[in-house]
Protein backbone atom coordinates (compact mmCIF):
# COMPACT_ATOMS: atom_id res chain seq x y z
CA UNK A 1 0.00 0.00 0.00
CA UNK A 2 2.80 2.26 0.79
CA UNK A 3 4.44 1.58 -2.12
CA UNK A 4 1.92 2.20 -5.03
CA UNK A 5 2.09 6.39 -5.00
CA UNK A 6 5.89 5.69 -6.28
CA UNK A 7 4.77 3.01 -8.48
CA UNK A 8 1.97 5.84 -9.89
CA UNK A 9 3.66 8.69 -9.92
CA UNK A 10 5.85 7.94 -12.76
CA UNK A 11 2.32 7.14 -15.17
CA UNK A 12 1.13 10.25 -13.52
CA UNK A 13 3.89 12.35 -14.85
CA UNK A 14 4.08 10.67 -18.22
CA UNK A 15 0.49 11.09 -19.06
CA UNK A 16 0.49 14.87 -18.18
CA UNK A 17 3.88 15.48 -19.39
CA UNK A 18 2.55 16.08 -23.01
CA UNK A 19 -0.05 18.89 -21.82
CA UNK A 20 2.83 20.90 -19.71
CA UNK A 21 4.62 21.12 -22.68
CA UNK A 22 1.48 22.33 -24.66
CA UNK A 23 1.20 24.68 -21.78
CA UNK A 24 4.84 25.58 -22.21
CA UNK A 25 4.24 26.37 -26.13
CA UNK A 26 1.14 28.45 -25.36
CA UNK A 27 2.88 30.99 -23.21
CA UNK A 28 6.21 31.20 -25.45
CA UNK A 29 4.00 30.98 -28.44
CA UNK A 30 1.99 34.38 -27.25
CA UNK A 31 5.13 35.72 -25.97
CA UNK A 32 7.24 35.16 -29.43
CA UNK A 33 3.90 36.03 -31.48
CA UNK A 34 3.99 39.57 -29.49
CA UNK A 35 7.46 40.29 -30.66
CA UNK A 36 7.09 39.44 -33.82
CA UNK A 37 3.83 41.53 -33.60
CA UNK A 38 5.49 44.36 -32.66
CA UNK A 39 8.36 43.91 -34.96
CA UNK A 40 6.41 43.69 -37.65
CA UNK A 41 4.51 46.40 -36.81
CA UNK A 42 7.96 49.12 -36.44
CA UNK A 43 9.06 47.36 -39.66
CA UNK A 44 5.90 48.72 -41.55
CA UNK A 45 5.47 52.36 -39.97
CA UNK A 46 9.27 52.88 -40.30
CA UNK A 47 9.12 51.68 -43.96
CA UNK A 48 5.93 53.84 -44.36
CA UNK A 49 7.42 56.85 -42.68
CA UNK A 50 11.05 56.53 -45.23
CA UNK A 51 8.52 55.92 -48.31
CA UNK A 52 6.58 59.34 -46.83
CA UNK A 53 9.71 60.99 -46.54
CA UNK A 54 10.84 60.50 -49.76
CA UNK A 55 7.51 61.31 -51.56
CA UNK A 56 7.47 64.94 -49.47
CA UNK A 57 11.13 65.42 -50.10
CA UNK A 58 10.30 64.85 -53.97
CA UNK A 59 7.41 67.03 -53.70
CA UNK A 60 9.59 69.90 -51.76
CA UNK A 61 12.32 69.96 -54.45
CA UNK A 62 9.56 70.30 -57.58
CA UNK A 63 8.11 73.14 -55.38
CA UNK A 64 11.21 74.68 -54.67
CA UNK A 65 12.23 74.18 -58.16
CA UNK A 66 9.18 75.95 -58.42
CA UNK A 67 9.82 78.70 -56.15
CA UNK A 68 13.05 79.30 -57.02
CA UNK A 69 11.92 79.74 -61.27
CA UNK A 70 8.90 81.99 -60.04
CA UNK A 71 10.90 84.28 -57.72
CA UNK A 72 13.86 84.45 -59.98
CA UNK A 73 11.82 85.21 -62.76
CA UNK A 74 9.32 86.91 -61.44
CA UNK A 75 10.88 89.10 -58.33
CA UNK A 76 14.81 89.25 -59.08
CA UNK A 77 14.61 90.43 -62.76
CA UNK A 78 12.00 92.73 -62.62
CA UNK A 79 12.96 93.84 -59.43
CA UNK A 80 16.52 94.65 -60.22
CA UNK A 81 15.75 96.16 -63.47
CA UNK A 82 13.42 98.33 -61.78
CA UNK A 83 15.68 99.28 -58.81
CA UNK A 84 18.84 98.04 -60.00
CA UNK A 85 19.16 96.75 -56.34
CA UNK A 86 17.23 94.07 -54.20
CA UNK A 87 16.20 95.29 -50.74
CA UNK A 88 13.81 93.19 -48.80
CA UNK A 89 13.23 96.14 -46.67
CA UNK A 90 11.30 97.85 -48.78
CA UNK A 91 7.32 97.26 -48.26
CA UNK A 92 6.80 97.26 -51.75
CA UNK A 93 9.61 94.68 -52.56
CA UNK A 94 8.24 92.70 -49.75
CA UNK A 95 5.30 92.62 -50.69
CA UNK A 96 5.74 91.58 -54.18
CA UNK A 97 7.76 88.76 -53.25
CA UNK A 98 5.34 87.92 -50.72
CA UNK A 99 2.34 88.05 -53.24
CA UNK A 100 4.45 85.88 -56.11
CA UNK A 101 5.36 83.39 -53.08
CA UNK A 102 1.60 82.35 -51.55
CA UNK A 103 0.69 82.69 -54.75
CA UNK A 104 2.63 79.64 -55.42
CA UNK A 105 2.36 78.03 -52.55
CA UNK A 106 -1.84 78.40 -52.43
CA UNK A 107 -3.42 75.33 -52.16
CA UNK A 108 -0.58 73.23 -50.97
CA UNK A 109 0.13 71.45 -47.45
CA UNK A 110 3.40 73.71 -46.98
CA UNK A 111 3.31 75.58 -43.43
CA UNK A 112 5.66 77.84 -44.42
CA UNK A 113 8.57 78.94 -46.97
CA UNK A 114 11.64 81.30 -45.53
CA UNK A 115 14.50 82.55 -47.57
CA UNK A 116 18.34 83.02 -45.93
CA UNK A 117 21.00 85.11 -46.71
CA UNK A 118 23.40 83.45 -48.65
CA UNK A 119 26.49 85.05 -46.07
CA UNK A 120 24.57 84.58 -42.91
CA UNK A 121 21.30 82.38 -41.29
CA UNK A 122 19.66 85.89 -41.37
CA UNK A 123 16.05 85.37 -42.06
CA UNK A 124 15.67 87.67 -45.47
CA UNK A 125 11.68 86.63 -46.37
CA UNK A 126 9.71 83.71 -44.39
CA UNK A 127 5.63 83.81 -44.43
CA UNK A 128 5.91 83.51 -40.76
CA UNK A 129 6.37 87.71 -39.99
CA UNK A 130 7.84 87.01 -36.50
CA UNK A 131 10.64 85.59 -38.21
CA UNK A 132 11.81 88.31 -41.07
CA UNK A 133 14.91 90.01 -40.18
CA UNK A 134 15.70 87.88 -37.70
CA UNK A 135 19.72 86.20 -37.48
CA UNK A 136 18.89 82.28 -36.73
CA UNK A 137 21.15 79.76 -35.36
CA UNK A 138 23.30 78.22 -38.45
CA UNK A 139 22.15 74.78 -38.31
CA UNK A 140 24.18 71.76 -40.70
CA UNK A 141 21.05 71.78 -42.83
CA UNK A 142 21.78 75.49 -43.78
CA UNK A 143 25.19 74.80 -44.27
CA UNK A 144 24.74 72.25 -46.32
CA UNK A 145 21.84 74.07 -48.39
CA UNK A 146 24.36 76.87 -49.27
CA UNK A 147 26.82 74.17 -49.79
CA UNK A 148 24.61 73.41 -53.21
CA UNK A 149 22.94 70.22 -51.03
CA UNK A 150 19.54 69.33 -50.43
CA UNK A 151 18.81 68.44 -47.23
CA UNK A 152 15.81 67.15 -45.12
CA UNK A 153 15.06 66.83 -41.54
CA UNK A 154 11.54 64.70 -39.90
CA UNK A 155 10.26 65.92 -36.68
CA UNK A 156 7.60 63.97 -34.91
CA UNK A 157 5.67 64.13 -31.64
CA UNK A 158 3.23 61.54 -30.75
CA UNK A 159 3.14 57.93 -30.14
CA UNK A 160 0.40 55.05 -30.62
CA UNK A 161 -0.76 56.28 -27.26
CA UNK A 162 -1.83 59.30 -29.32
CA UNK A 163 -4.42 57.63 -30.42
CA UNK A 164 -6.89 56.79 -27.27
CA UNK A 165 -8.86 59.93 -25.94
CA UNK A 166 -7.64 62.51 -23.90
CA UNK A 167 -3.70 62.24 -25.59
CA UNK A 168 -2.40 64.68 -27.90
CA UNK A 169 -2.24 63.40 -30.85
CA UNK A 170 0.34 63.05 -33.53
CA UNK A 171 2.21 66.14 -35.06
CA UNK A 172 5.23 66.22 -37.61
CA UNK A 173 6.68 68.32 -40.03
CA UNK A 174 9.27 68.32 -42.54
CA UNK A 175 11.67 71.12 -43.51
CA UNK A 176 13.42 70.52 -46.24
CA UNK A 177 16.73 72.79 -47.00
CA UNK A 178 17.31 74.00 -50.50
CA UNK A 179 19.60 76.36 -52.13
CA UNK A 180 18.23 79.90 -54.10
CA UNK A 181 20.13 79.81 -57.10
CA UNK A 182 20.85 82.23 -60.43
CA UNK A 183 19.21 80.80 -62.97
CA UNK A 184 20.97 80.04 -66.15
CA UNK A 185 18.46 78.78 -68.28
CA UNK A 186 14.92 76.60 -67.71
CA UNK A 187 16.09 73.67 -65.96
CA UNK A 188 19.73 74.12 -65.05
CA UNK A 189 20.72 75.09 -61.14
CA UNK A 190 24.32 75.34 -61.79
CA UNK A 191 24.27 79.30 -61.64
CA UNK A 192 25.82 81.25 -58.33
CA UNK A 193 23.81 80.31 -54.99
CA UNK A 194 22.14 83.47 -54.22
CA UNK A 195 20.31 82.10 -50.64
CA UNK A 196 18.49 79.09 -49.11
CA UNK A 197 15.46 78.12 -49.01
CA UNK A 198 13.63 76.70 -45.90
CA UNK A 199 10.48 74.87 -46.51
CA UNK A 200 8.49 73.29 -43.84
CA UNK A 201 5.54 71.06 -44.93
CA UNK A 202 3.01 69.79 -42.37
CA UNK A 203 3.08 65.87 -42.44
CA UNK A 204 0.50 65.68 -39.16
CA UNK A 205 -2.39 63.98 -41.06
CA UNK A 206 0.11 61.65 -42.59
CA UNK A 207 1.80 60.65 -39.55
CA UNK A 208 -1.46 60.08 -37.95
CA UNK A 209 -2.62 57.71 -40.86
CA UNK A 210 0.61 55.66 -40.70
CA UNK A 211 -0.09 55.70 -36.22
CA UNK A 212 -3.01 54.72 -37.04
CA UNK A 213 -2.13 51.86 -39.12
CA UNK A 214 0.47 50.60 -36.69
CA UNK A 215 -2.47 50.47 -34.47
CA UNK A 216 -4.46 48.29 -36.53
CA UNK A 217 -1.76 46.44 -37.49
CA UNK A 218 -1.28 45.73 -33.61
CA UNK A 219 -4.59 45.57 -32.78
CA UNK A 220 -5.41 43.38 -35.21
CA UNK A 221 -2.58 41.20 -34.50
CA UNK A 222 -3.34 41.10 -30.83
CA UNK A 223 -6.83 39.82 -31.40
CA UNK A 224 -5.97 36.99 -33.80
CA UNK A 225 -3.15 35.82 -31.24
CA UNK A 226 -5.57 36.22 -27.89
CA UNK A 227 -8.08 33.93 -30.04
CA UNK A 228 -5.25 31.73 -30.82
CA UNK A 229 -4.20 31.65 -27.18
CA UNK A 230 -7.45 31.14 -25.83
CA UNK A 231 -7.94 27.99 -28.39
CA UNK A 232 -5.20 26.58 -27.56
CA UNK A 233 -5.95 27.03 -24.07
CA UNK A 234 -8.88 25.68 -23.85
CA UNK A 235 -7.88 22.71 -25.43
CA UNK A 236 -4.74 22.52 -22.89
CA UNK A 237 -7.59 22.80 -20.06
CA UNK A 238 -9.68 20.22 -21.69
CA UNK A 239 -6.98 17.80 -22.17
CA UNK A 240 -6.02 18.51 -18.42
CA UNK A 241 -9.04 17.60 -17.62
CA UNK A 242 -9.61 14.45 -19.31
CA UNK A 243 -5.47 13.45 -18.21
CA UNK A 244 -7.12 14.20 -14.70
CA UNK A 245 -10.25 12.13 -14.89
CA UNK A 246 -8.44 9.22 -16.98
CA UNK A 247 -5.94 9.16 -14.11
CA UNK A 248 -8.30 9.10 -11.40
CA UNK A 249 -10.31 6.35 -12.95
CA UNK A 250 -7.07 4.43 -13.43
CA UNK A 251 -5.84 4.69 -9.76
CA UNK A 252 -9.16 3.63 -8.85
CA UNK A 253 -9.09 0.94 -11.20
CA UNK A 254 -5.38 0.13 -9.63
CA UNK A 255 -6.86 0.02 -6.21
CA UNK A 256 -10.26 -1.98 -6.80
CA UNK A 257 -7.90 -4.56 -8.42
CA UNK A 258 -5.93 -4.52 -4.89
CA UNK A 259 -8.28 -5.03 -3.07
CA UNK A 260 -9.65 -8.19 -5.25
CA UNK A 261 -6.47 -9.25 -5.27
CA UNK A 262 -6.37 -8.83 -1.22
CA UNK A 263 -9.68 -10.29 -0.65
CA UNK A 264 -9.15 -13.59 -3.52
CA UNK A 265 -5.89 -14.30 -1.30
CA UNK A 266 -7.96 -13.73 1.79
CA UNK A 267 -10.65 -15.56 0.59
CA UNK A 268 -8.47 -18.66 -0.17
CA UNK A 269 -7.00 -18.87 3.22
CA UNK A 270 -10.48 -18.24 4.59
CA UNK A 271 -12.18 -20.90 2.34
CA UNK A 272 -9.45 -23.30 3.30
CA UNK A 273 -9.56 -22.95 7.42
CA UNK A 274 -13.15 -22.86 7.02
CA UNK A 275 -13.04 -25.96 5.40
CA UNK A 276 -10.86 -27.52 8.09
CA UNK A 277 -12.69 -26.21 10.53
CA UNK A 278 -16.10 -27.16 9.91
CA UNK A 279 -16.33 -30.91 9.96
CA UNK A 280 -14.88 -31.20 13.13
CA UNK A 281 -17.47 -28.62 14.25
CA UNK A 282 -19.73 -31.17 13.46
CA UNK A 283 -18.16 -33.86 14.87
CA UNK A 284 -17.69 -31.85 17.99
CA UNK A 285 -21.75 -30.75 17.76
CA UNK A 286 -22.38 -34.46 17.26
CA UNK A 287 -20.43 -35.54 20.19
CA UNK A 288 -21.91 -33.14 22.57
CA UNK A 289 -25.77 -33.91 22.02
CA UNK A 290 -24.73 -37.94 22.29
CA UNK A 291 -22.92 -36.63 25.76
CA UNK A 292 -26.02 -34.28 26.77
CA UNK A 293 -28.60 -37.70 26.21
CA UNK A 294 -26.09 -39.89 28.21
CA UNK A 295 -25.58 -37.26 31.28
CA UNK A 296 -29.51 -37.01 31.27
CA UNK A 297 -29.66 -40.83 32.73
CA UNK A 298 -26.15 -40.94 34.35
CA UNK A 299 -25.77 -37.30 35.60
CA UNK A 300 -29.24 -35.49 35.75
CA UNK A 301 -28.81 -32.05 36.21
CA UNK A 302 -25.74 -31.49 33.97
CA UNK A 303 -27.29 -31.73 30.81
CA UNK A 304 -26.80 -27.80 30.43
CA UNK A 305 -23.00 -27.84 29.65
CA UNK A 306 -23.27 -30.69 26.64
CA UNK A 307 -26.46 -27.14 25.53
CA UNK A 308 -23.46 -25.01 26.20
CA UNK A 309 -21.23 -27.14 23.94
CA UNK A 310 -24.18 -27.25 21.29
CA UNK A 311 -24.94 -23.68 21.34
CA UNK A 312 -21.10 -22.32 20.72
CA UNK A 313 -20.53 -24.77 17.94
CA UNK A 314 -23.56 -23.81 16.19
CA UNK A 315 -22.30 -20.22 16.47
CA UNK A 316 -19.11 -20.97 15.55
CA UNK A 317 -20.50 -22.91 12.62
CA UNK A 318 -22.68 -19.64 11.71
CA UNK A 319 -19.65 -17.63 11.62
CA UNK A 320 -17.59 -20.26 9.15
CA UNK A 321 -20.82 -20.56 6.80
CA UNK A 322 -20.22 -17.11 6.54
CA UNK A 323 -16.77 -17.46 5.69
CA UNK A 324 -17.17 -19.57 3.16
CA UNK A 325 -19.76 -17.07 1.64
CA UNK A 326 -17.55 -14.55 1.40
CA UNK A 327 -14.63 -16.71 0.24
CA UNK A 328 -16.66 -18.76 -2.49
CA UNK A 329 -17.59 -17.24 -5.80
CA UNK A 330 -21.14 -16.02 -6.03
CA UNK A 331 -22.61 -18.09 -8.83
CA UNK A 332 -26.01 -16.36 -9.25
CA UNK A 333 -28.95 -17.73 -11.45
CA UNK A 334 -30.64 -14.44 -12.62
CA UNK A 335 -34.47 -14.09 -13.32
CA UNK A 336 -37.13 -12.23 -12.77
CA UNK A 337 -37.56 -11.14 -9.29
CA UNK A 338 -41.16 -9.61 -7.59
CA UNK A 339 -39.37 -7.82 -5.35
CA UNK A 340 -42.53 -7.04 -3.26
CA UNK A 341 -43.39 -10.26 -2.23
CA UNK A 342 -38.94 -11.13 -1.58
CA UNK A 343 -39.55 -8.23 0.66
CA UNK A 344 -42.87 -8.86 2.54
CA UNK A 345 -41.09 -12.48 3.36
CA UNK A 346 -38.17 -10.86 4.73
CA UNK A 347 -40.09 -8.39 6.71
CA UNK A 348 -42.24 -11.41 7.96
CA UNK A 349 -39.52 -13.51 8.92
CA UNK A 350 -38.00 -10.80 11.10
CA UNK A 351 -41.27 -9.68 12.09
CA UNK A 352 -40.98 -11.29 16.22
CA UNK A 353 -37.49 -9.03 16.35
CA UNK A 354 -39.63 -6.51 15.15
CA UNK A 355 -42.04 -7.03 18.12
CA UNK A 356 -39.36 -7.98 20.45
CA UNK A 357 -37.60 -4.66 19.74
CA UNK A 358 -40.33 -2.66 19.83
CA UNK A 359 -39.91 -1.34 16.08
CA UNK A 360 -42.57 0.36 14.00
CA UNK A 361 -42.36 -1.08 10.48
CA UNK A 362 -42.85 1.63 7.50
CA UNK A 363 -44.01 0.42 4.55
CA UNK A 364 -44.24 1.80 0.72
CA UNK A 365 -43.98 -0.73 -1.35
CA UNK A 366 -44.88 -1.25 -5.35
CA UNK A 367 -45.66 -4.28 -5.44
CA UNK A 368 -45.49 -4.60 -9.45
CA UNK A 369 -41.58 -3.52 -9.67
CA UNK A 370 -39.79 -6.57 -10.99
CA UNK A 371 -35.65 -6.98 -11.22
CA UNK A 372 -33.05 -9.18 -12.91
CA UNK A 373 -31.50 -11.13 -9.85
CA UNK A 374 -30.88 -13.47 -7.96
CA UNK A 375 -34.09 -14.55 -5.40
CA UNK A 376 -32.32 -16.59 -2.91
CA UNK A 377 -28.75 -14.11 -2.56
CA UNK A 378 -30.83 -11.10 -2.38
CA UNK A 379 -33.51 -12.30 0.12
CA UNK A 380 -29.86 -12.92 2.25
CA UNK A 381 -28.80 -9.47 1.42
CA UNK A 382 -32.09 -8.13 2.40
CA UNK A 383 -32.54 -9.94 5.57
CA UNK A 384 -28.80 -9.27 6.46
CA UNK A 385 -29.60 -5.42 6.17
CA UNK A 386 -33.18 -5.51 8.43
CA UNK A 387 -30.92 -7.56 11.22
CA UNK A 388 -28.44 -4.54 11.32
CA UNK A 389 -31.29 -1.99 11.29
CA UNK A 390 -32.90 -3.66 14.26
CA UNK A 391 -29.41 -3.72 16.14
CA UNK A 392 -29.12 -0.42 15.55
CA UNK A 393 -32.24 0.54 17.51
CA UNK A 394 -31.33 -0.99 21.00
CA UNK A 395 -34.10 0.82 22.44
CA UNK A 396 -36.66 0.42 19.11
CA UNK A 397 -37.42 3.15 16.76
CA UNK A 398 -39.06 2.92 13.47
CA UNK A 399 -37.87 0.97 10.35
CA UNK A 400 -39.12 2.56 6.80
CA UNK A 401 -39.12 0.10 3.74
CA UNK A 402 -40.15 1.97 0.61
CA UNK A 403 -39.32 0.51 -2.70
CA UNK A 404 -40.18 2.03 -6.20
CA UNK A 405 -39.20 2.22 -9.69
CA UNK A 406 -36.94 4.73 -11.78
CA UNK A 407 -38.25 5.38 -14.91
CA UNK A 408 -34.79 7.92 -15.73
CA UNK A 409 -32.95 5.45 -14.90
CA UNK A 410 -34.65 2.32 -15.54
CA UNK A 411 -33.50 0.40 -12.16
CA UNK A 412 -35.54 -0.60 -9.04
CA UNK A 413 -34.59 1.16 -6.10
CA UNK A 414 -35.53 -0.06 -2.75
CA UNK A 415 -34.32 2.43 0.61
CA UNK A 416 -34.24 0.62 4.16
CA UNK A 417 -33.96 3.46 6.54
CA UNK A 418 -33.82 3.22 10.69
CA UNK A 419 -33.76 5.54 13.39
CA UNK A 420 -30.86 3.64 15.28
CA UNK A 421 -27.69 5.32 16.53
CA UNK A 422 -26.11 5.70 12.92
CA UNK A 423 -22.37 5.97 12.26
CA UNK A 424 -19.21 8.76 12.01
CA UNK A 425 -18.30 9.64 8.39
CA UNK A 426 -14.66 7.95 9.40
CA UNK A 427 -16.95 4.05 9.99
CA UNK A 428 -18.94 4.98 7.09
CA UNK A 429 -16.28 4.72 5.19
CA UNK A 430 -15.40 1.33 5.88
CA UNK A 431 -18.87 -0.25 6.60
CA UNK A 432 -18.02 -3.07 3.82
CA UNK A 433 -14.68 -3.14 4.50
CA UNK A 434 -14.53 -7.21 4.97
CA UNK A 435 -13.91 -8.15 8.80
CA UNK A 436 -14.48 -4.47 10.29
CA UNK A 437 -16.73 -4.42 13.07
CA UNK A 438 -18.44 -2.60 15.65
CA UNK A 439 -19.88 -5.68 17.40
CA UNK A 440 -18.45 -7.31 20.17
CA UNK A 441 -19.19 -10.79 19.04
CA UNK A 442 -19.73 -10.43 14.85
CA UNK A 443 -16.82 -11.15 11.85
CA UNK A 444 -17.66 -7.79 10.11
CA UNK A 445 -18.29 -10.08 6.50
CA UNK A 446 -22.28 -9.20 6.82
CA UNK A 447 -22.11 -5.84 4.92
CA UNK A 448 -19.15 -6.63 2.53
CA UNK A 449 -21.23 -10.18 1.37
CA UNK A 450 -24.20 -7.92 0.60
CA UNK A 451 -21.94 -5.66 -1.61
CA UNK A 452 -20.44 -8.82 -3.24
CA UNK A 453 -24.65 -10.02 -3.70
CA UNK A 454 -25.40 -6.78 -4.86
CA UNK A 455 -22.79 -5.90 -7.01
CA UNK A 456 -22.84 -9.19 -8.57
CA UNK A 457 -26.26 -8.80 -9.80
CA UNK A 458 -24.67 -5.61 -11.80
CA UNK A 459 -26.39 -3.29 -8.93
CA UNK A 460 -25.68 -0.61 -6.82
CA UNK A 461 -25.64 -0.45 -2.90
CA UNK A 462 -25.32 3.31 -1.41
CA UNK A 463 -25.22 4.30 2.29
CA UNK A 464 -25.96 7.12 4.09
CA UNK A 465 -25.89 8.00 7.76
CA UNK A 466 -25.75 10.75 10.55
CA UNK A 467 -24.96 9.49 13.68
CA UNK A 468 -27.37 9.52 16.23
CA UNK A 469 -30.17 9.80 13.85
CA UNK A 470 -30.06 6.94 11.73
CA UNK A 471 -29.03 4.71 8.59
CA UNK A 472 -30.36 5.01 5.16
CA UNK A 473 -29.47 1.26 2.96
CA UNK A 474 -30.15 2.48 -1.12
CA UNK A 475 -30.35 -0.35 -3.07
CA UNK A 476 -30.41 -0.10 -6.86
CA UNK A 477 -30.94 -3.38 -9.21
CA UNK A 478 -31.65 -3.01 -13.09
CA UNK A 479 -35.37 -3.56 -14.69
CA UNK A 480 -36.33 -7.07 -16.11
CA UNK A 481 -36.48 -6.01 -19.87
CA UNK A 482 -39.96 -5.59 -21.30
Amino acid sequence: MTNRPKRVKPAEESEQKPFELVKFFSFSALAVFLVFTFVLVWLISDNTKELLLQRSEAYALVLAENLNHQVYQQFVVPTYLRYNEIALRKPEQFQRLDTIIRNTTHGLNINSVTIYENKSPKVAYSTIAEKVGQLEEETAEYKKARGGENISTLSIQGSLLSLFPGRQGVHGQLQTFIPFRLEQGLGQDTGPILGVFEIVQDLSSDLEGVVRLQGVILGTSIIMMSGLFIALWLIVSRGDKIVARRTRERLKMEEQLNHVERLAGLGKMVAAVSHEIKNPLGIIRSTAEVLGKRMTKLAPGNEHLSNIIVQETRRLDRIVTEFLDFARPQKMRIGEVVLGELLNRALAFMAPEFTKGNITVVQKVDNTATAAADSDHLYQAILNILVNAVQAMPDGGTLTVHLFQEVRTRSVCLEIADTGIGMSEEVLGQIFTPFFTRKNRGTGLGLAIVKNIIESQLGQIDVDSTEGQGTLFTIRLPQTND
